[in-house]
């Protein structure tokens, strides 16, 4: 147990922080790199990818350890439990063929959004983001939808807490700011994001609600700014995604 918490077992937070150690730029280490990534002794990152071994969730050439797809059953326990998950698909699709631009929902975890749907634009395109992918929450459409809805504590605690970095020239970066914006998206009831993750990017995103009208995600669609003016994001297609947002909600509510 944890000498700081007695409800927290030490061993299993060691773990998933290991776990979370893999990622695109270390899809594979060796007992030293792991130990290196997490801070843990060279001992305890040894019995804790030889655990995971054992459970199936690594593999290892007897050098170098790397997570197996046995890691996604964790990952889809969530996913299944999600009361939208199969059901916005549909409508999701919809207005990705009607307007021809990819259509994504998240969730928030912490300072990040979560992809857990995402229906690409039908036209040839190269897909970068996938379910699963992580932003950070501040500069995107979906992430200022989803902390607008934050109780008041919690988004002092987020502003207080997470670094606002300059991602491009757009990117606000002053907490006074950021938080005018977000009362500007509860207000209005959606978010319009112009190239402050990404230049060139452009994005409006919604709220998707639950019983209560309490927030559960955000829908976005996200253009090519050489394609989609600022005008028509707002004109054509804020419309449509709202419409589609609570078209999911009305789904979810059914669902109760």
């Amino acid at each position: 147990m944890s000498r700081e918490d007695p409800d927290v077992i030490d061993s299993v937070a060691k773990a998933f922080q290991l776990l979370q150690a893999f990622s695109a730029d270390r899809p594979a280490m060796t007992v030293s790199e792991a130990s290196a990534a997490t801070g843990f002794s060279r001992a305890t990152a040894r019995r804790i990818l030889l655990t995971l071994e054992r459970l199936g969730f690594a593999e290892t050439d007897d050098r170098r350890f790397r997570l197996t797809a046995g890691v996604l059953r964790l990952g889809y326990g969530y996913l299944a439990a999600l009361p939208f998950w199969e059901h916005a698909q549909p409508r999701m699709r919809a207005l990705a063929d009607e307007l021809r631009e990819s259509c994504s929902m998240a969730t928030l975890d912490g300072p990040e959004i979560v992809y857990v749907v995402r229906v690409p634009a039908s036209r040839s395109m190269t897909i970068t983001l996938n379910v699963g992918s992580r932003l950070p929450a501040y500069p995107t459409s979906m992430g200022r939808v989803l902390l607008a809805a934050l109780p008041e504590p919690e988004l002092k605690s987020y502003l207080d807490t997470t670094e606002l970095k300059k991602l491009t020239s757009a990117t606000i970066t002053d907490p006074a700011r950021l938080r005018a914006e977000l009362r500007r998206v509860a207000d209005r009831g959606f978010a319009v994001v112009d190239g402050e993750r990404e230049e060139g990017i452009r994005s409006a995103a919604a709220p998707v609600r639950g019983a209560g009208g309490r927030t559960l995600a955000a829908l976005n669609v996200s253009v090519n700014a050489a394609r989609v003016s600022l005008e028509e994001l707002h004109e054509r297609f804020v419309p449509r995604l709202l419409e589609t947002a609570r078209g999911i909600s009305s789904d979810i509510e059914r669902l109760h």
